[in-house]
């Protein structure tokens, strides 16, 4: 079962987490293998969705947010969009917008920043939006101060919430086709409890940034989990063995799952977005209206019938008899 443990170091300000995606990410993976439509996603894109999938939990367990994080990689490669969403309850679910040929040593740079022009957004989207209220959304590029391209999602995300919310930040990721893990290190905020946003920050916390000895040592421990470890071993092999002299507070493991949000609803509301003549001419094409969810793979098919009544008005509906068909 997919694991999510958060702990704190007693009395230093350094928090942490360390997520196992397991069944959740194996049912990802299964879902778009048996998508007769597009198949498996290459073994490279499979891996950054599966550290972008744990990122993500990590991420969301860190805020107080009754919402979704996104978390979105784009650029010029052959992967044009790679997204990961995370719900407040950790259903998650991940997709890629693959255009190209992906080659099996490929890596971050050769998947999205071929020109140095690949991005990463982290979009905070409230569940319950007040109005007028947009969602929240930071973006850094897939480059250092200099230009030089990052090559690891880690690096990226760890940039990303440096810049955001001020505190120093390590990260350790990495997926399989059995698992998808991460571990996140971070110093805790002097004021208020970071929330991505940057609501919360404050100068007292960017004057620590790399100050701070006690996170800077546990950071470094943190640092020295190698990819087969944090694969394979399970989380209480793994916390032990790399901060076995530092006291730690655990809180009870928490369950990520796959969850989608898409259904039928949500298809039809956008077919009708599509205007009715745009709609009429794909069923005089096709026969129908068919559309894949490119999260889960659920098919929704609209026959002509369908069709016509999202586009009809209340008083074009038939009467609802009470004789059963």
């Amino acid at each position: 079962m997919s694991e999510l443990h958060k702990f704190i170091f007693e009395g230093l300000p350094v928090r942490g987490a360390l997520v196992r995606l397991t069944d959740a990410w194996t049912e990802i993976l299964a879902r778009r293998q048996a998508n007769s439509t597009t198949g498996a996603w290459p073994p490279p894109v499979a891996e950054l969705l599966g550290e972008m999938a744990a990122a993500g939990v990590l991420m969301q367990s860190n805020i107080k947010f009754n919402g979704a994080l996104v978390l979105q990689v784009f650029g010029d490669g052959p992967v044009k969009v790679a997204v990961a969403e995370v719900q407040h309850d950790l259903g998650l679910r991940v997709t890629a917008k693959v255009l190209g040929e992906v080659q099996v040593a490929d890596r971050l740079p050769d998947l999205v920043n071929v020109h140095n022009k690949g991005r990463c957004a982290i979009t905070l989207d409230p569940r319950d939006k007040l109005p007028g209220q947009q969602p929240y959304q930071g973006v850094v590029p897939l480059h250092g101060d200099r230009g030089e391209k990052i090559e690891r999602l880690s690096d990226v995300l760890q940039h990303y919430m440096l810049k955001s919310e001020q505190l120093d930040t390590t990260l350790v990721l990495a997926a399989d086709a059995k698992v998808a893990a991460g571990l996140l290190i971070q110093r805790l905020p002097l004021e208020g409890e970071g929330n991505l946003a940057g609501s919360l920050v404050s100068t007292a916390d960017e004057d620590e940034i790399g100050l701070n000895e006690h996170y800077n040592r546990i950071a470094v421990l943190a640092a020295s989990l190698k990819r087969d470890e944090l694969l394979e071993l399970d989380a209480d092999t793994v916390l032990r063995r790399l901060f076995w002299e530092e006291r730690m507070m655990r809180f009870p493991a928490q369950v990520p799952h796959f969850a989608c949000t898409c259904s039928r609803d949500r298809v039809a509301n956008m077919i009708r977005s599509l205007g009715r003549q745009e709609a009429d001419s794909i069923v005089e094409e096709q026969g129908g209206i068919e559309v894949g969810c490119d999260f889960c793979g659920q098919q929704y098919r609209f026959d002509a019938v369908d069709a016509a009544q999202l586009f009809a008005s209340p008083g074009d509906q038939p009467p609802v008899t009470s004789v059963v068909q």
